[in-house]
């Protein structure tokens, strides 16, 4: 029950205990890092007539896996997996949903409290997620050490 796997032809995505997995075909190579291009995809994605609906949903995601100490034996087009721990996953969504749906929530909140506005506590709300996205994108260094992906040949 721990094991979740979707397969389509372009999409595999595998939940172990402990880590991540997406296939992915290598974009570009530096000297200690590689850009690997997947593709996330609803389950609607691989229905024979997802072209002809609008539910469907996919999306193309570049991923940068920096520190690969052997990033010159990857070349363009080669496909690969990308991976992540459970843990990393986990930090990511707190960052990119958790601490700003908490801030959000709690700002409005505390506004319409305050004031008795609802569009000035939801602008309010709103303006709140600017410093921290800020913040973050200044602490961008520091998030890449914290949440670090690795790349398995296929």
């Amino acid at each position: 029950m721990n094991n979740i796997e979707v397969n389509t032809e372009d999409v595999f995505f595998y939940k172990s205990e402990r880590n991540v997995k997406h296939n992915g075909i290598v974009e570009e190579v530096g000297a200690r890092y590689v850009k690997v291009r997947i593709v996330q995809s609803s389950a609607c994605a691989s229905c024979k007539i997802a072209n002809h609906c609008t539910t469907s949903e996919m999306k193309v995601k570049i991923i940068d896996v920096y520190g690969v100490e052997n990033a010159s034996d990857y070349v363009k087009g080669q496909e690969v997996v990308v991976c992540a721990s459970m843990d990393v996953a986990r930090r990511a969504l707190l960052f990119g949903f958790g601490i700003p749906l908490v801030l959000l929530v709690a700002v409005v909140a505390l506004m319409l409290c305050f004031t008795g506005n609802e569009g000035l506590s939801a602008l309010t709300g709103l303006l709140s997620l600017i410093p921290y996205y800020i913040i973050l994108y200044v602490f961008r260094s520091k998030l890449q050490k914290k949440l670090r992906f690795w790349i398995e040949s296929k």
